[in-house]
């Protein structure tokens, strides 16, 4: 492999196990990358990050450059030291965040204007500059400045966006710098409609990226519109490159997207569900404020090998929330991203064993046994 470069190890079906090297480190995939918004998973130090077995973090171009802004972190050495990581770091390029402002924003051929959601201050964020800000970052893995289709888009503004997307792609992927062990990758768009997802991928493979996302969904389509999108889109893209599903997902969600052929994903489920309560087991989801946890002495998941939280009993993190003692959230956002690590263990494993199918069935006969909470 290059500095930067991505082997397929196994396959079964259309499931890839494989290797994803980088200046900063190496990558097993599937891989699910923590996000650390504003260089912090919240509630975690980064070694508490690594311990879940997280090889790599994702953080965020639109919040970081309002602050602390892209010159300071660049002063203070770059992501990774500022937020003393060792590993890769992924920058997502703010078009989602973007989206989100909705009448604090104007989007024209050449950027985006926007004011900040803090004080009212005007931003210009154009494909060239976000790429820029992602240089100043360090990030290990620069995506393209993109505009996140709106959900419910008619198919023409739809088309409309995606274009705007292709050319601020090919306008980024000009702006990077190559440097050795870093990437940038593209972002698929076009909403719930093939024929654009088709139009877009052929447009990025022709630009030429290290890796291809697959933008615009988990935003309220559904999980049977999402794997359709899948379905249509990735049977295009590169198959020796890595693939990126952004912002996704549940569970559910992330086994059928490698089932699909999906490498790399991103999601907050697993650190906003640890600060509300809500707990991801190899059985489901349980909601540790629930009466019934109050006097029960087991562990959060009997099935983890997680050291560090096998001495801690359901009726301490019942206890801790019911307080709203801060370590309640932190714990059961430990156990979550530790618990999204091992079912990444567990894919990988799979697809190296050629049991994937197996192991895919297994899960959702699991999942649809019903709720949890009687279960126990």
């Amino acid at each position: 492999m290059d500095s930067f470069g991505f082997a397929v190890l196994q396959t079964e079906g259309l499931a890839r196990r494989g290797l994803l090297k980088t200046a900063h480190g190496t990558i097993d995939t599937p891989a699910f990358m923590p996000v650390g918004t504003a260089a912090t998973v919240k509630g975690m130090t980064s070694d508490t990050v690594a311990a879940t077995g997280a090889q790599i973090v994702l953080a965020n171009t639109y919040h970081l450059m309002l602050r602390p802004g892209a010159g300071v972190v660049e002063e203070m050495g770059g992501l990774r030291r500022f937020m003393a990581w060792p590993g890769p770091v992924l920058t997502d390029s703010g078009g989602f965040q973007v989206m989100s402002l909705a009448s604090l924003r104007k989007i024209t051929e050449n950027g985006v204007e926007f004011r900040s959601h803090l004080d009212g201050a005007m931003f210009k964020l154009t494909p060239e500059s976000s790429v820029e800000a992602q240089r100043q970052f360090g990030s290990t893995i620069t995506m393209v400045l993109d505009e996140c289709t709106v959900p419910d888009a008619t198919k023409a503004d739809a088309a409309n966006s995606m274009r705007l997307s292709m050319n601020w792609a090919k306008r980024s992927r000009d702006a990077f710098r190559e440097r050795e062990g870093y990437g940038v990758f593209g972002i698929v768009q076009g909403s719930v409609f093939a024929d654009l997802r088709l139009e877009s991928a052929k447009a990025l493979t022709k630009i030429g990226f290290d890796g291809y996302a697959v933008g615009g969904l988990a935003i309220g389509e559904g999980q049977e519109k999402m794997f359709l999108v899948l379905d249509a889109t990735l049977p295009n893209l590169p198959t020796n490159s890595p693939r990126y599903l952004m912002g996704v997902g549940t569970p559910s969600d992330i086994v059928g997207a490698v089932k699909r052929g999906i490498d790399m994903f991103d999601c907050v489920l697993p650190t906003r569900s640890g600060r509300t309560g809500q707990a991801f087991t190899r059985r489901g989801t349980l909601n540790i404020r629930n009466a019934r946890h109050a006097r029960d002495p087991r562990p959060i998941d009997c099935d983890s090998d997680y050291p560090k939280l096998g001495d801690i009993s359901r009726a301490y993190l019942h206890h801790l929330f019911k307080a709203k003692e801060m370590l309640g959230p932190i714990l059961l956002t430990m156990h979550n991203l530790h618990y999204y690590q091992e079912l990444m263990q567990g894919i990988r494993t799979a697809i190296a064993e050629g049991s994937f199918q197996t192991f895919a069935s297994e899960f959702y006969k699991v999942q649809a046994e019903g709720d949890i909470e009687a279960l126990l």
